[in-house]
């Protein structure tokens, strides 16, 4: 992260979770008002040299051809197993390649990429000279260009400046990756208007969005589509081989997700990692918990990935079956066919 934004997020109080009262008007300013949050929580890997796009083809499960400057995508990262190491949001400027991904897990998954790069002319490095920032509808509105705002973008639609650029969110609002100074930096931080949030007041937008970012406790628990990845197009089916790719297609050609990402709620403290269980599997665990935010009041909202039957006899965060979980709505149908 640049180190005017760093200095900047720590005194405005909103890298760690706020105290509930706080929280709580920052998860509302989410909803109905305008409001940003710089996404500590996260890091960018760039990814360049004239094999990049050989590379990471060659690593990662959608399609990196089909990138341009105009148009970011979803991605993820697997053991030969087929077991997901980390997830991406990944777009394309100047020719280099960057890669969002959890902080947690940023500098292994560099460490790991450049280890199969070998004699390629690629260079994998953290990029922490680059802000993340999330900005909702309004503040996206408020905050962009004029003719970027008026065009509605869709989801993943990618708007370039000088000093940073904007990715449409399909949860609505935009993703904005910025370095050093510009009149977007400007305006964000001269808007009296803007209501500042932390990254775990921001984490509720992308699990309604039906987005599992994978984390450190998550690593290697999930094959792309326990995870819903297919569906938000992280999963090319149609390109040729990568780490996993055997078992991905596998997967989905005979039919074998047991497994998928639901978006829950509760009454009890969930954390990401915790295991899930069920009647219907008594003694062994059914599922993870892959996101959460606290909403206030003892209730948590979060995605989890279970066993699809098991909602017929309940999902739970404790053997006992003491503390269940109630399925919500997703914005997309797990039934969909994204096979791309």
């Amino acid at each position: 992260m640049d180190a005017i934004w760093s200095a900047w997020a720590q005194q405005n109080g909103t890298v760690e979770m706020a105290e509930p009262a706080r929280h709580a008007r920052q998860l509302a300013a989410l909803e109905d008002g305008s409001a940003a949050a710089v996404l500590s929580d996260f890091a960018l890997l760039k990814v360049e040299g004239e094999e990049a796009e050989a590379f990471l083809q060659g690593q990662l499960s959608s399609d990196i051809r089909l990138l341009n400057e105009a148009q970011a995508q979803f991605s993820s990262y697997s053991t030969a197993k087929g077991r997901m190491l980390a997830s991406f949001l990944i777009w394309k400027r100047t020719g280099a390649y960057y890669l969002m991904v959890s902080a947690d897990i940023a500098a292994a998954i560099q460490k790991r990429l450049t280890m199969f790069v070998m004699r390629a002319k690629v260079k994998v490095q953290l990029a922490d000279e680059w802000t993340l920032l999330g900005l909702n509808e309004k503040a996206a509105r408020a905050t962009l260009p004029a003719q970027w705002a008026a065009a509605h973008l869709t989801a993943l639609q990618v708007a370039q400046s000088e000093n940073g650029l904007a990715v449409a969110l399909p949860c609505g609002g935009a993703l904005l990756a910025l370095q050093g100074s510009g009149e977007w930096n400007q305006r964000l931080q001269d808007d009296a208007d803007l209501q500042w949030v932390s990254p775990a007041a921001w984490a509720l937008k992308d699990i309604r969005a039906g987005i599992a970012w994978v984390r450190l406790a998550t690593q290697e628990q999930f094959v792309p589509q326990m995870a819903n990845m297919e569906l938000i197009g992280a999963v090319s089916f149609k390109k040729g081989c990568y780490p996993g790719q055997e078992i991905v297609a596998r997967t989905q050609y005979l039919g074998k997700v047991k497994r998928r990402l639901f978006r829950v709620s509760t009454s009890a403290k969930m954390s990401i990692g915790d295991k899930l269980y069920s009647p219907q599997a008594p003694g062994q665990s059914i599922g993870m918990v892959a996101a959460i935010c606290p909403l206030g009041d003892g209730v948590f909202e979060g995605l989890a990935v279970a066993q699809a039957q098991a909602w017929e006899s309940g999902v739970y965060l404790d053997e006992e079956g003491n503390i269940p979980l109630a399925c919500l709505s997703l914005p997309y149908s797990l039934e969909e066919n994204a096979a791309k």
